[in-house]
């Protein structure tokens, strides 16, 4: 039989706020970030990081713009002990920036945490409790008052030892640890006679309410937070700060709603690396606002960089459909999706607000190349594969020819099961269109009076010249109706367009042009520095496929 029996589980509890104010509020502005890469992020690492990797991931959440961050558990182990040390004997703490480090609410450990920041100009010591149902019934065996009691005589000790070095700017935090799975009513019982311990002592406070594992939606999470808000008695003393987990997939969700509960203050790490399913993802909520036009107050515009320092610090790759940062969240294989992205770019203006189609922000703004947005597989339509060519390679095809090429590039990325590059696909543009014709003019000469009239010497395969004569209203025209002549063709130009491939006096040409010959619809495309020539070969491109040009004459 399956033993996946549903049955065994309960449905969390949920708060009773049918007045609830969150659903009614926007998020105006940044919430204060504390990073904690370097601590809960650590710590749930197969391999926690060496001091090298720690210092280099120290650099980049200075660089990224970070005022708070959790740099260790020094009580409960030597190398954390020792970066904190290090960071404060060589002086690589900024003066506008905090560290944090986290401490059970026992004196021995809170006496080792002193010993580790002697000598910070500034730090915040956060000590925690676990105050949960089940904690206390199952862990610890003891009642509310005996839990209440561990976390305030903590306070106490965090608030003499900070009183014993007053020459550091002490700020204190308490977090009753599992909050999400813990009776509104006795959160705020504990936090507030933890709060009442360190009011004399005139310290900055920080509640931080955590979702040590999520056990509800985020909306249930936003409940509690705004019910503890409202039945704090000292709510406006201390800030509110949140540390949401991802065990049900919705930590950003559950940090975001929160914000708009009341939090002053979101924890969590970058690209989400954390215990279990991990921590909130810092990036993506600050992406989130950046996208809303919110100032994220982090720099995150070289998300590569990012990308790289966490991988190789943490040792976890990235999904590339992480959100924001993964390296296929910009990029459109969508024939459909390409079109209408190639058409957005194409209008978007500078300085003017950001609508782009499938693109919710501007990829370049976290170093982002255009050439990574749209690319070829079987699935890709004339809009991809016309976007491709014209931003690599300054090709500008006429509707018709896209439909046309892109059938070509669909069957090389069927034949390969996989993603054609730029490169592969002007190469197949290359040999399909400017090398498959046999027919070459070598000369031509141009009379015009009331009508053009032309001549022209034609190289065949066999290396035969075939010349030819004709007359027309402008040199195309002319040129049709030489060929007419000589082979005894009926061709129509449906339609020619030309266009200068990049810039300057050495610029090339191209032509395309849209031919019926005997009825048959043939495209021809012609590349060069002569203009008229050009025109003229791409007719002769197109008419060779149905008249024998590339026969002996």
């Amino acid at each position: 039989m399956s033993t996946f029996d549903h049955t065994k589980y309960r449905r969390a509890p949920v708060v009773a706020l049918p007045d609830r104010q969150w659903p009614n509020r926007v998020i105006a502005h940044a919430p204060r970030w504390c990073a904690v890469d370097l601590r809960d992020g650590n710590q749930a690492l197969v391999e926690p990081m060496s001091v090298a990797r720690k210092r280099r991931l120290w650099d980049l959440l200075v660089k990224l713009g970070f005022k708070e961050i959790e740099v260790g558990f020094p009580a409960a182990s030597q190398p954390d002990f020792d970066f904190v040390r290090m960071l404060i004997e060589e002086g690589l703490i900024p003066e506008d920036v905090t560290i944090q480090v986290l401490v059970q609410a026992r004196e021995e450990l809170i006496a080792r945490t002193f010993d580790a920041l002697r000598g910070a100009r500034k730090a915040i010591v956060h000590v925690y409790n676990s105050v949960s149902p089940v904690q206390r019934t199952r862990v610890f065996r003891m009642d509310r008052d005996g839990v209440r009691d561990i976390a305030v005589r903590g306070a106490q000790w965090v608030a003499e030892y900070a009183a014993r070095n007053p020459s550091t700017q002490w700020r204190f935090q308490y977090s009753p640890e599992s909050f999400s799975s813990t009776e509104p009513d006795f959160a705020v019982e504990v936090c507030d006679a933890v709060i009442e311990q360190w009011l004399p002592t005139g310290n900055g406070m920080i509640i931080n309410l955590p979702a040590t594992v999520e056990v509800s939606t985020p909306n249930v999470f936003a409940d509690q937070v705004e019910w503890f808000c409202r039945h704090s008695r000292y709510r406006d003393r201390y800030m509110l700060s949140v540390h949401t987990h991802n065990d049900r997939g919705c930590g950003i969700a559950a940090a975001e709603l929160a914000v708009m509960a009341g939090a002053d203050r979101v924890e969590g790490t970058l690209l989400g690396n954390g215990e279990r399913t991990g921590n909130m993802d810092i990036v993506v909520m600050a992406m989130n606002l950046y996208s809303q036009g919110i100032d994220p107050e982090l720099d995150l515009s070289n998300m590569d960089e990012i990308i790289a320092t966490v991988t190789t610090c943490t040792d976890i790759p990235l999904h590339p459909r992480h959100a924001w940062a993964g390296d296929l969240v910009f990029t459109a294989f969508s024939g459909s999706h390409q079109d209408a992205i190639a058409k957005c770019l194409a209008q978007q203006q500078e300085g003017t607000p950001w609508d782009v189609a499938y693109l919710p922000i501007d990829p370049a703004d976290i170093g982002r190349r255009y050439e990574d947005v749209i690319r070829i597989n079987s699935q890709s339509g004339k809009g991809g594969v016309a976007y491709v060519l014209e931003h690599h390679y300054g090709l500008r095809l006429p509707r018709w020819l896209q439909v046309d090429a892109s059938r070509l590039v669909q069957r090389e990325a069927e034949r390969r099961a996989g993603e054609l590059s730029a490169t592969d696909i002007h190469h197949l543009f290359v040999t399909h269109y400017l090398q498959a014709h046999a027919g070459v003019i070598t000369s031509l000469h141009v009379d015009q009076d009331v009508d053009d009239t032309v001549q022209v010497d034609i190289r065949t395969a066999a290396g035969a010249i075939t010349t030819l004569h004709g007359e027309g209203k402008g040199a195309v025209s002319a040129l049709v109706d030489a060929l007419q002549r000589h082979y005894g063709c009926s061709i129509d130009v449906l339609d020619y367009q030309e266009h200068a491939v990049a810039a300057g006096t050495d610029a090339k040409a191209i032509a395309y042009v849209l031919l019926s010959v005997n009825g048959e619809r043939q495209i021809g495309v012609a590349l060069g520095t002569d203009v008229l020539a050009v025109s003229l070969q791409a007719v002769v491109n197109a008419a060779d496929q149905q008249v024998p040009l590339r026969k002996t004459a």
